[in-house]
């Protein structure tokens, strides 16, 4: 175990913005789940959580498409919650007009916005903008590297394969002189050395299985840093796993059950999983990586996470398929009000 000062310990949310069910059993407009998306954000910052992440998806089951916006309209109704994205695709996107777009949202949320950059793990925002999956590798490393170099927001001269060369600065500038960014990482040791060689922060997106099991991509990552980058200092690791609170152990499982099942079944559909059965699915909840369950046994989960990896955040992924708006709402308010302050005691 891992000795964390419970002090440095941060608590997000993150959510993609998941189809959700209304009162009448079938799916809300996307519209509609966009709103009610502002709506839990406010819930999390009058709640005390630090901070709030969206992740961008290009498909029908999640609304959210255009991350920036959406935090924008978060930012107008919070004072002090922190607004990120989780994840924004960099590979298909420019990464000059996503540090604008967050150095705006910056802005106006009076610097509390960060951004977490990633690969995705699905692929349809590639076709759509109009590249091609041959290059998935190159995309992401020659785009990260422009978006290491842009953070200095002082002259940028780049050149590479993917866009047309650079010799320029981006505006706005922010008020911090950089952005605080991440990149999402789902174990590959690759990704780990290129997150620290670029001085990024290290979000691990634990999503089956021990989390503890990724203790050697932590330790991996400080010694890249201390060896590839040894002028930027300590940076932050944290952890992003899917779960969902409720008064009970066994209201938790029986309530997020057929969500969690529809949802993995969905998308395992599409790349060739089995359907997840209910011993899997408990099997995950009693060792795994999902944090479901009383705020009790979702606190002594993260804070067991938390210290056996050394981390300093915690994102839990709460919005969970289809689950309905009304159950998300209670479970934010559960995260913030019982299961942060019981991690922090536990941590203490």
């Amino acid at each position: 175990m891992t000795t964390t000062d419970p002090s440095t310990v941060e608590f997000g949310l993150d959510t993609f913005g998941d189809v959700t069910l209304g009162p009448d059993g079938t799916p809300l407009p996307q519209a509609q789940v966009l709103r009610d998306v502002v709506e839990q954000a406010v819930l999390a910052d009058q709640v005390g959580i630090d901070a709030f992440n969206v992740g961008e998806h290009h498909r029908a089951d999640f609304a959210i498409s255009a991350p920036e916006v959406v935090l924008g309209a978060i930012a107008a109704r919070t004072g002090r919650i922190r607004l990120g994205t989780a994840v924004t695709v960099l590979s298909s996107d420019d990464p000059v007009r996503v540090y604008e777009r967050m150095a705006t949202l910056d802005a106006l949320s009076g610097g509390r916005a960060e951004v977490t950059l990633g690969r995705g793990s699905f692929t349809e925002s590639f076709p759509l903008f109009g590249f091609d999956l041959a290059d998935y590798e190159v995309l992401f490393e020659e785009k990260l590297d422009l978006f290491a170099r842009l953070r200095s927001e002082e002259r940028v001269r780049w050149q590479g394969t993917v866009r047309a060369p650079l010799d320029a600065e981006v505006f706005p500038k922010t008020e911090r002189g950089s952005l605080t960014a991440w990149v999402g990482v789902g174990g590959s040791p690759e990704s780990v050395v290129r997150t620290a060689r670029h001085g990024f922060g290290l979000m691990l997106a634990i999503i089956g299985g021990d989390p503890l099991r990724f203790a050697p991509y932590v330790d991996l990552f400080h010694r890249a840093l201390s060896e590839l980058n040894p002028g930027v200092g300590a940076l932050p690791v944290g952890v992003h796993s899917p779960g969902f609170v409720w008064d009970t152990d066994e209201e938790a499982a029986e309530l997020l059950f057929g969500h969690f099942k529809a949802n993995r079944d969905r998308i395992g559909a599409e790349r060739g999983w089995p359907p997840a059965t209910r011993r899997e699915y408990d099997a995950e909840i009693a060792g795994g990586a999902l944090f479901a369950g009383s705020p009790e046994t979702v606190a002594h989960k993260i804070a067991r996470t938390v210290s056996g990896l050394g981390v300093t955040r915690f994102d839990l992924k709460y919005s969970n398929g289809t689950m309905p708006h009304d159950q998300l709402m209670r479970c934010i308010e559960l995260y913030g009000t019982e299961v942060i302050p019981r991690v922090r005691e536990l941590l203490a």
